[in-house]
């Protein structure tokens, strides 16, 4: 059960091969006895995790729907509002706060949904960091390799959904704080538009910029937890007023019908406008170079997981004003040349640069423009993805 996903998990429960409260009594066993290595959790909730799994068992018995994910155990990020627990949001000086006397919305609605709270998670302190290295909890420690982070600040929630303790997780994101430690825990996080989740019982840290979602083991986890967690909050003055619109039901329908498209611009940078079509010959030929033999040597993740990665980078390098091209041998990588009028270039110029580099590190035989500088520039950098696909830097 411990890489079961939520669905998998709400629907053995529904269907009576599982008992919710059998599936939080292994949960917190697994948690016991793996999460001293990891050290992903500041706080267990035991009595209400079986006590909300109990609830669930009681509605099936009944006849009664307890949610679509019901009996599937998450955990939040300790800067979610839990009721009964102080909101420390990583910090020591919180730590003497009377607890919070309400849930967080989206905390409230993933347990309306039958989902089975477990505890709150270890994140780098008041969410300003990267790493999850925290001076007063302790670093949460990456389950592919102990020794490495787990990313963060929602580092906590990466470690524990990759580790097996949780399939479902909620994080918090400013400037990559769901996408770092998905990224370095091989697993899925969701930032979703602005607006669109409320923040209602979070802990912010830049509230124009913050934004809350799940990390999951899948993409069915993710859309149905997004799926269960969107809605109006007038408790949120940035929420969207717009309805529940599932997402859950089209992430089979692939690419059929959308576009991808630029604005024309925005600060200065001129994007192309290009339809999904005219990518498809270069992310299926990024794909087919992904799956060469020892290409991802080292990882614990699913090839097509690190397939979807290059074609994301791929996509990336065509947007930000690059150049993919199919040749005979291979692909070919021209970054768009830095500004000289700006020594450094924009961000978004080093975005680029730097995402083509990495994908020419990955991929055996493929010709990045510029890679040999980039590995020069930013040597940690490429070490640090070097080691992450577990090639040579």
């Amino acid at each position: 059960m411990s890489e079961a996903d939520a669905l998998s998990i709400a629907a053995a429960v529904r269907g009576g091969t599982l008992s919710a409260v059998e599936v939080a009594e292994a949960t917190l066993a697994r948690i016991a006895a793996r999460d001293p290595a990891l050290n992903s959790f500041t706080a267990v909730t035991e009595a209400r995790a079986l006590a909300d799994a109990r609830a669930v068992d009681v509605a099936l018995a009944r006849g009664d729907d307890p949610g679509p994910l019901a009996g599937a155990p998450f955990a939040v990020k300790n800067l979610f509002d839990v009721a009964g627990l102080v909101t420390i949001a990583g910090s020591k000086i919180d730590r003497e706060r009377p607890p919070a006397t309400a849930d967080a919305t989206i905390v409230r609605r993933l347990a309306a949904a039958g989902a089975v709270l477990v505890g709150a998670l270890n994140m780098y302190e008041y969410a300003y960091g990267s790493t999850t290295e925290n001076t007063h909890y302790g670093p949460a420690h990456n389950p592919h390799d102990p020794a490495r982070v787990a990313g963060g600040s929602s580092g906590g929630s990466g470690a524990a959904v990759a580790g097996g303790l949780v399939p479902l997780a909620l994080g918090s994101d400013t400037n990559g704080s769901i996408r770092v430690p998905a990224s370095l825990c091989g697993i899925f996080g969701l930032k979703p538009t602005y607006g669109r989740l409320s923040r209602a019982g979070a802990r912010l840290f830049a509230a124009s910029l913050d934004h809350v979602g799940p990390l999951a083991r899948s993409v069915g986890d993710l859309a149905a937890t997004y799926d269960a967690m969107q809605g109006p909050d007038p408790r949120d003055p940035a929420c969207a007023g717009r309805e529940v619109e599932p997402v859950l039901p089209e992430i089979e329908r692939g690419a059929d019908g959308l576009r991808i498209a630029g604005t024309g611009r925005i600060a200065g940078i001129t994007a192309d406008l290009r339809d999904v079509a005219e990518l498809a010959p270069v992310l299926t030929a990024v794909a087919a170079l992904a799956e060469a033999p020892s290409v991802f040597t080292g990882l614990a993740h699913t090839r097509a997981h690190e397939t979807d990665r290059l074609a994301a980078l791929a996509k990336e390098i065509n947007a930000l004003g690059g150049d993919v091209t199919e040749l005979p041998d291979g692909l070919q990588i021209r970054p768009r040349p830095l500004r000289a009028a700006e020594p450094f270039g924009t961000y978004d110029d080093h975005r680029m640069v730097m995402a083509a580099a990495v994908l020419g590190l990955a991929v055996p035989g493929l010709r990045v423009d510029g890679a040999d500088t980039v590995a020069k520039t930013f040597p940690d950098f490429m070490d640090v993805w070097a080691s992450m696909l577990g090639l040579e830097p």
